[in-house]
């Protein structure tokens, strides 16, 4: 299956990797609903590409942790269908687990699983009943390790792989796709060149469409990481929960 779209709404649109699937899609000529909280960052971006690629671009200020707000978000999918549902949202509260306030644990379970559940629920039903339309949910390396000061991230992410997989064989015969992107480390600043361990954004964003578009699975970016993956099956876990923290210290050291 390789399809292209030509709606798409995107989660976390205002930077990082989500700004660069908007702009790849905008360059693509897909016209865009942008959601992000800070809608002025938006309405910049979105006066950029509405000039410099001629595409429609709707902006929805959003903040997904919000349930009114979020209810809005999928009243547009359910109202407004898109072909194309980024779920890109998503944030991490470092550090250890006991030492940061139990409030920051479970907004990353709000924003990086409920309301990904919610938003894919609103979008789907849809896009089965049309036989096309596709589903990127941004995972993370992080899904498939151990991740010490980052655990309520790591199995956040653990969520999004596993459940995009799940639906993934679920609906493989309707037309429609949905795709796990799994990056690991990657520069949200495009003038910081990437390095062993950091990847670029724009390289991880293209990665996710152009998976999601030939239909696959899951998408990891890097060939240092698609290298990672059998590792983490084959190898025992205390020694990959060692060498994951000291993989984390590294990147924490490099920033």
């Amino acid at each position: 299956m390789r399809q292209t779209y030509r709606s798409a709404l995107v989660t976390g649109a205002s930077s990082g990797i989500g700004e660069s699937i908007a702009r790849i899609l905008a360059e693509r000529g897909c016209d865009l609903v942008l959601v992000a909280r800070r809608g002025e960052l938006l309405d910049g971006l979105a006066d950029d590409l509405r000039g410099s690629r001629k595409v429609g671009v709707e902006v929805l200020a959003a903040d997904l942790t919000d349930p009114g707000q979020l209810a809005g978000v999928e009243e547009r999918l359910r109202g407004e269908p898109v072909e194309l549902l980024v779920n890109n949202a998503g944030f991490g509260a470092f550090g250890a687990f006991a030492e940061i306030p139990l409030d920051d644990r479970l907004k990353e379970i709000e924003l990086n699983v409920t309301a990904l559940v919610r938003l894919s629920h609103a979008a789907l039903p849809g896009m089965i009943a049309r036989g096309r339309g596709g589903v990127l949910n941004v995972a993370s390396i992080a899904g498939f390790a151990p991740s010490p000061g980052s655990a309520t991230y790591a199995a956040t992410k653990a969520f999004v792989a596993s459940f995009s997989e799940s639906l993934h064989a679920e609906v493989r015969d309707t037309g429609v796709s949905v795709t796990a992107l799994c990056p690991g480390f990657t520069r949200t600043d495009e003038e910081t060149a990437a390095g062993l361990l950091w990847l670029r954004r724009d390289d991880v964003a293209r990665a996710g469409l152009d998976a999601v578009c030939a239909g696959r699975a899951q998408s990891v970016p890097g060939l240092g990481y698609k290298a990672v993956m059998p590792a983490l099956k084959l190898v025992p876990r205390p020694l990959v929960r060692a060498a994951v923290k000291r993989m984390w210290r590294q990147a924490a050291d490099s920033q």
